[in-house]
């Protein structure tokens, strides 16, 4: 009988699968609901599926529907997945880097700092012991401001500040208030420290590591690390420019805060646009002009081997350097002096492409399952589910099953997709002994 780890690939899709199972049947027990009976089978499909794959949609007002014991639950299932998601990307990252043969696995260790040498055991410490910190970290800030600033009671504020800790490094964006986070627009302790752990998760574990030991030789990067954090920085910009924009005069987003109010509600939401989840402002009252923009911006999503979801930074930008090498007429695409394989872009291309078809195909199924629903809110909400982010503009609880089924779909897709389908083509490379004839058909 042939191993299932013959095709590591499958892996992740199936431990991902079991774990909604499990938190679907979780999720159904009636001690996890806060009124009497046990919640609907599609409702907690959705919340288990939702938790496990850190996305953060909900069809539920989550501080009212379920119970403390239900948002215990949501709780370890966001840090399984997140968990899960960062260790899986980065063992099968290693495992792709073995396959190689001796002169590819040189310069994936050389690219990505050692990480490779890594073993199970200490991976896995590694992995724990950075969500553990970081996790730990915003858990003070927030349990104090609470506390302090709140009148909460230390246990309350907590409890709430250990709940929103996990949610916000884990990308998942459930929240234990109904408005999210619009409540705390002004109040820089709770949404930065959120926006930081959202961005710190977002970034992913192989280039945290990297940036822990060479933080201050930005020249000794891999060039997978310099790919992340410069993308980051230019995609986090550019959100923030075009939310102050297009958001400052609206009266339903930015228009009511002062102009210290406006620019930490544009950063706060522009980082959890990305990826995080949480939001603070009403996302039905934007412009149809930031919910393009920032469609985009969930598409691209976050760091690859992190809590993000989107096609990632890499990805993206990979493509943007083949685009650039095929018009200056270039034989190679090279990036800070490194040739990038032709197989690595041929993999962000399938990448990238199997994620628009996603991301088109469910928005079709979607409007065609609604009504009176507008078209770019169906958009919206469609390309939050498959990047994993959790932002809605409103439309989520008014879905039918059907359309709420669509979206676990596109959840589940967008989770592992990427990590399985990137993995797959890259143990499936072959070298052909021979080549046939080449042809040019017509482009363009």
């Amino acid at each position: 009988m042939r191993s299932p780890w013959r095709h590591p690939a499958r892996v992740v899709p199936f431990a991902f699968l079991v774990l909604i199972i499990a938190g679907t049947g979780l999720m159904m027990l009636p001690a996890a609901r806060a009124e009497p009976g046990h919640a609907p089978f599609v409702t907690a499909l959705f919340t288990a599926a939702s938790a496990v794959c850190v996305t953060g949609l909900s069809v539920v007002d989550t501080p009212t529907y379920w119970s403390t014991f239900g948002q215990v639950l949501l709780t370890v299932l966001s840090q399984i997945g997140g968990f899960g998601i960062m260790t899986l990307a980065t063992l099968l990252s290693m495992l792709v880097s073995r396959r190689l043969g001796l002169r590819g696995r040189l310069l994936a260790q050389a690219e990505s700092a050692g990480l490779t040498g890594a073993n199970l055991a200490g991976l896995l410490r590694r992995v724990a012991m950075v969500m553990l910190i970081a996790e730990s970290a915003i858990t003070v800030v927030l349990t104090l401001r609470f506390w302090l600033g709140y009148d909460y009671t230390f246990g309350r504020a907590l409890w709430e500040a250990v709940f929103h800790a996990v949610q916000a490094f884990n990308n998942a964006g459930f929240a234990l208030y109904s408005d999210s986070l619009v409540g705390f627009v002004t109040d820089p302790w709770i949404c930065v420290t959120l926006a930081l752990g959202v961005l710190a998760g977002s970034i992913g574990f192989p280039v945290l590591f990297e940036l822990a030991r060479e933080w201050r030789t930005p020249g000794c990067w891999s060039t997978h690390t310099w790919l992340t954090v410069i993308g980051s920085l230019i995609f986090t910009l550019v959100g923030f420019v075009v939310f102050l924009v297009f958001e400052w005069r609206n009266p339903g987003t930015l228009g009511p805060l002062s102009t210290s109010g406006k620019v930490l509600a544009a950063f706060t939401q522009d980082v959890m646009t990305r990826s995080g989840g949480f939001n603070s402002v009403d996302l039905g009252n934007l412009n149809s002009e930031t919910i393009a923009v920032t469609n985009g911006l969930m598409f691209v999503g976050g760091g690859s081997a992190s809590t993000a979801g989107g096609i990632k930074i890499t990805t993206f930008l990979l493509l943007a350097y083949v685009i650039w090498a095929e018009i200056r007429g270039e034989p190679d695409v090279v990036i800070r002096k490194r040739r990038i394989a032709e197989e690595t872009q041929r993999q962000a291309v399938t990448v990238a492409l199997l994620g628009v078809a996603l991301v088109a195909t469910g928005t079709v199924v979607l409007d065609a399952l609604t009504d009176g629903i507008p078209f770019d809110r169906v958009l919206f909400e469609v390309t939050s589910a498959f990047a994993t982010v959790g932002l809605s503009t409103g439309i989520t609880a008014g879905l039918p099953p059907s359309g709420q089924v669509v979206l676990v779909v596109l959840m589940f897709c967008g989770r592992v997709g990427t990590i399985a389908v990137g993995t797959a083509i890259a143990l499936n490379t072959r070298r052909r002994l021979y080549r046939y004839p080449e042809e040019r058909p017509l482009v363009g």
